[in-house]
């Protein structure tokens, strides 16, 4: 294990690898994380949650799964500071719990991302073809995927820009939506269904937990799916400028927005619709319909409002896009600077845009173009467990380096008061999340439609440590 200190501010992460610049401030990390958060987990996901776990069930898993992600901020951000590094997680994993697991954890990340591109692009191409059925699903899909290509190949700050505008149409969107939404509970606005106030009688209707206790923590996994981005922050760190300042700022800012636009949503569906109809039938493309959305629009009496969250699921789908490509496309230039990939992936243009790496994540998407069969229970399920799967074990990794660098630091003679941010009420915030973590992924497996994509993974991340330790021995 390597000792813990941090590498200048410019340098690059392994001797002449090109570096790259720091253009991002605070609100390009904050709307980088919220764009990476807010997305079909909170659209279309959000419902699903409701009528598993009920309405004040759902709250809870909302407000458990929020304080998770809370808790694993606060183990990156001391780490982030301390190593403003691109490719961050495999970086800590690297340095304070051994390389084969950096090696995992870079690769769970990358393939996490990149093997959900196509299918973002495809599902947004698939909501454009409802408005012009004359159109190709292809035609959508290149020119959605041209987009976000040129968005990643001009410029970091280009990039950060156009996510935080993409960023901004699906946060305003959530805001007015709970604005209105209690404007409606507290009766100053009519809504279909109720002659005075609904109030907040919904959420006890049908009993505190009407399905039970279970339900609340089997649906945690769609919920770490919602708060899945958030960890963006790290991965951004060695682009941001002045992290020192900005990172703490931006998680704390990102997180708890987070918790309050998701609780808030959720409080203002199951005041508004029976828990029994707030469910989705998730990945449908004909179920944009039975969105908790645009349900609760409709009802309010909105015009047009299919289509409003039609536009907004799809700006939603392309900004997850243009995040997953850039956090993918670090994480590969993070791999390449270690020589775990030929070097050509490091290479970055003038711009300080590692370009090879952004096309090759690009053309490791490819395969999910030929998803015809996207819209399907069983395969949208698998896709967004397996997604969230690979969110636990980056979140698990987060929580042990961090644990592991504040022992070593104090072991080398260093004091507290020298860390520029500092994880609160250690050593119990580590291993609570690291817990918690482990719990919401072992969830995956008592999901039969979700089993073989655990299998999945586990195998897969056998393969990584078995393929680290071959080239390993190999070099040695």
């Amino acid at each position: 294990m390597q000792s813990p200190s941090p590498p200048s501010q410019h340098s690059s992460v392994e001797g002449q690898t090109p570096s790259l610049k720091r253009a991002m401030g605070t609100r390009h990390l904050i709307m980088l994380s919220l764009g990476g958060a807010i997305g079909t987990g909170l659209f279309m996901g959000s419902g699903e949650v409701i009528s598993q776990a009920g309405p004040l069930g759902a709250v809870l898993a909302y407000i458990i799964g929020g304080l998770i992600a809370y808790m694993v901020m606060l183990c990156l951000g001391e780490l982030a500071v301390h190593l403003p590094v691109s490719g961050s997680f495999g970086a800590f994993a690297t340095n304070y719990i051994g390389p084969g697991t950096g090696y995992m954890v870079s690769w769970m990340y990358w393939l996490g991302w990149s093997a959900t591109l196509g299918t973002e692009f495809t599902a947004a191409a698939i909501l454009m073809q409802e408005w012009f059925p004359q159109t190709s699903i292809w035609l959508w899909t290149l020119i959605f995927a041209g987009g976000v290509l040129l968005s990643n190949l001009s410029s970091t700050r280009t990039f950060a820009e156009s996510e935080f505008w993409l960023s901004m149409i699906k946060v305003a969107t959530v805001l007015i939506f709970i604005i209105l939404g209690f404007a409606c509970i507290f009766g100053f606005i009519p809504f279909h269904g109720y002659e005075s106030a609904p109030l907040f009688s919904n959420l006890t209707e049908h009993g505190w937990l009407p399905n039970g206790l279970i339900p609340l923590f089997t649906t945690l996994l769609i919920v770490n799916f919602a708060f899945n981005g958030t960890e963006m922050i790290g991965i951004a760190a060695g682009e941001t400028e002045n992290p020192e300042k900005n990172v703490p700022k931006a998680i704390h800012a990102a997180v708890w927005r987070l918790i309050i636009f998701f609780v808030g949503t959720i409080i203002v569906i199951s005041s508004l619709l029976s828990y029994t109809d707030a469910g989705l039938q998730v990945g449908g493309h004909g179920g944009l319909s039975s969105s908790p959305f645009v349900s609760v629009f409709t009802q309010m009496g909105i015009p047009y409002a299919e289509d409003f969250i039609r536009f907004v699921i799809i700006t939603a789908l392309l900004s997850t896009a243009n995040s997953g490509l850039y956090a993918a496309s670090r994480m590969m230039w993070a791999l390449s600077s270690k020589n775990h990939l030929p070097r050509i992936f490091a290479k970055v243009s003038k711009s300080g845009v590692p370009y090879i790496a952004v096309w090759v994540t690009m053309i490791g998407g490819l395969p999910g173009l030929l998803s015809e069969q996207f819209g399907a229970d069983v395969i949208f399920k698998n896709l967004m467990g397996v997604a969230a799967f690979t969110m636990v074990i980056v979140w698990m990794s987060i929580c042990w380096s961090q644990f592991n660098f504040r022992r070593q630091w104090l072991k080398s003679g260093h004091a507290l008061s020298d860390l520029k941010f500092r994880t609160p009420w250690f050593p119990l915030v580590p291993i609570l999340g690291f817990v918690c973590c482990t719990a919401t992924g072992l969830s995956m497996a008592a999901d039969p439609e979700m089993l073989s994509g655990f299998i999945g993974c586990l195998l897969f991340m056998a393969a990584c440590y078995a393929s680290y330790y071959w080239l390993y021995h190999k070099k040695a």
